[in-house]
């Protein structure tokens, strides 16, 4: 696929009518996928339960940083049977190897986290890998040919729980879905105020953070799940 393709700086220009030039097939509707604050306690697994009983969630990302493995296990537990009794994805963030620890459902992979080929041999055929691909479209090339599950793309809107000085228009998210399968989820200071021409433009999957945590966590799912069924 990519052939001699070696950055974005190889690729056409992006165009917000790209998708209206094929016949684009249709996709499930866009699902909510919740990442965990960067801090937690033993109190957040009650707020996790309120929050995948309020609505329909496909996906919760434990996300945590600067603390070690035997302290995010412990976290983890009762995180992770609440996943599974609401049929919810429990996917670890950067750690291929904590991930195999808790039988954790995937792994979510930063571009210095590992390889998904990696993650795919550690964690067998079932797991759910994806990969953080910025705003570039040659990372997301790059990580659909290695054997990723899902890419991510963001942030799409200015955001305080991991800044990132990348900003994708959304029309990359109708030139994803429509020249791939993979599922691409959007990320960055997403609300349910600002979310929908993230989902018109093709997202599969809307990843929020302190729009449900800053807030009344079964509150924000609802509003949400309003503007994802429209």
């Amino acid at each position: 696929m990519l052939g001699a393709l070696r950055s974005d700086n190889d690729l056409p220009p992006l165009d917000a009518s790209f998708g209206e030039r094929f016949a684009r097939e249709r996709r499930p509707a866009c699902q909510l996928y919740l990442i965990s604050p960067p801090v937690i306690d033993a109190a957040f697994a009650e707020r996790l339960q309120r929050a995948v009983t309020a609505g329909a969630v496909a996906a919760f990302q434990l996300r945590l940083k600067g603390i070690d493995d035997h302290a995010t296990a412990a976290l983890a537990d009762p995180l992770q049977r609440i996943c599974a009794d609401n049929d919810v994805a429990f996917i670890v963030n950067d750690s291929i190897g904590l991930a195999k620890r808790l039988g954790a459902d995937g792994v979510h992979l930063g571009q210095s986290d590992g390889d998904p080929r990696e993650a795919r041999e550690v964690l067998g055929r079932e797991a759910q890998i994806g990969v953080t691909c910025h705003d570039s479209r040659h990372l997301a090339m790059e990580a659909g040919e290695a054997g990723a599950d899902y890419v991510a793309f963001g942030a799409f809107y200015p955001t305080t729980t991991k800044p990132s000085e990348h900003r994708p228009d959304p029309a990359i998210l109708t030139w994803w879905q429509t020249l791939f399968g993979t599922p691409c989820v959007a990320i960055g200071g997403i609300t349910a105020d600002n979310a929908r021409p993230l989902v018109e433009a093709g997202a599969d999957f809307i990843a929020v953070c302190n729009a449900v945590w800053g807030n009344d966590e079964a509150a924000a799912v609802k509003a949400f799940a309003a503007v994802l069924a429209r």
